[in-house]
């Protein structure tokens, strides 16, 4: 899928930037995303829009204009990490939790912000206003509750004693087939990168637009995977071996893709110790 400004931002701050210093000259993110075919005015309208909507602060250095991440953007990078990069592997235990809303008819974006954090945290419609996880996720649901005053939200926790009345249940509330379809097209486009001698070889640009392409591509599958613990998954289930591919990739492509991020802007690049605002 093609990188939209916004999306490739993300993603060149979540797996770069932010990691040397969580800042960045406008120069120097433009011809980052040159790599991707963006034109360089687009570039720069892209950039005062997202600090206008509070992504980023702006500071002058002589005549270049310096990015700063914003603190709020950075919470936002890193909760979006953790749910791409870490994939829950508990045992089925029988049980859901349950979530059911009411909210007021006036407060239809109150509706609407909490199904797209329920299914965020790993939650499944199965009627209008009743949610389920496969996954003991009371506490993240009742955080979620505690944020949004105006809505009557129970949280509950709920057995299952029919491995195939759970399956149904699963395929009630999420989308699996075609889920699974995306997955296997996952696989398939980019099991031919699973190389790790080969990719050390890469040049470092070509390194950087096929990481980022990647993890551009695998980033949207939280937002519709339960990860569905092995008992209720369907047969042939694809979701762990694309994500499987997804981290080894990542890996392999990282040393060339974080050297030339970091000849570039002048600094290292230093995964794994992010920038604290």
């Amino acid at each position: 899928m093609a990188e939209t400004p916004r999306s490739l931002v993300l993603n060149l701050f979540g797996d770069y930037l932010r990691y040397a210093g969580g800042e960045v000259k406008l120069g120097e993110l433009t011809e980052l995303m040159t790599a991707f075919g963006l034109e360089p005015a687009t570039i720069r309208v892209s950039m005062s829009r997202l600090r206008k909507e509070g992504w980023f602060s702006t500071r002058k250095e002589g005549r270049e204009t310096v990015y700063t991440l914003s603190g709020h953007m950075l919470e936002v990078l890193t909760q979006g990490r953790a749910r791409i990069f870490r994939r829950r592997e508990d045992p089925w235990s029988g049980r859901w939790t349950m979530v059911i809303y009411q909210v007021p008819e006036s407060e239809r974006a109150v509706r609407e912000a909490l199904r797209k954090q329920l299914a965020w945290i790993g939650f499944g419609q199965l009627s209008p206003s009743t949610w389920l996880a496969p996954h003991d996720l009371s506490l993240e649901a009742k955080e979620l509750a505690a944020r949004h005053e105006c809505a009557r939200v129970d949280v509950l926790w709920c057995g299952s004693d029919d491995a195939d009345a759970a399956k149904d249940l699963a395929r009630r509330c999420w989308d699996l087939e075609t889920l699974g379809r995306d997955y296997r097209n996952f696989l398939a486009t980019y099991g031919h990168l699973d190389n790790a001698r080969g990719n050390l070889t890469k040049d470092g640009r070509q390194a950087l637009v096929e990481r980022t392409r990647l993890v551009n591509d695998f980033r949207r599958f939280p937002f519709r995977d339960p990860e569905l613990p092995e008992q209720l998954q369907p047969e042939s289930w694809p979701a762990p071996a694309a994500f499987s591919l997804f981290r080894r990739v990542h890996e392999q492509l990282g040393l060339q893709a974080n050297a030339y991020v970091a000849d570039l802007i002048g600094r290292p690049v230093h995964p794994g110790t992010p920038l604290h605002v």
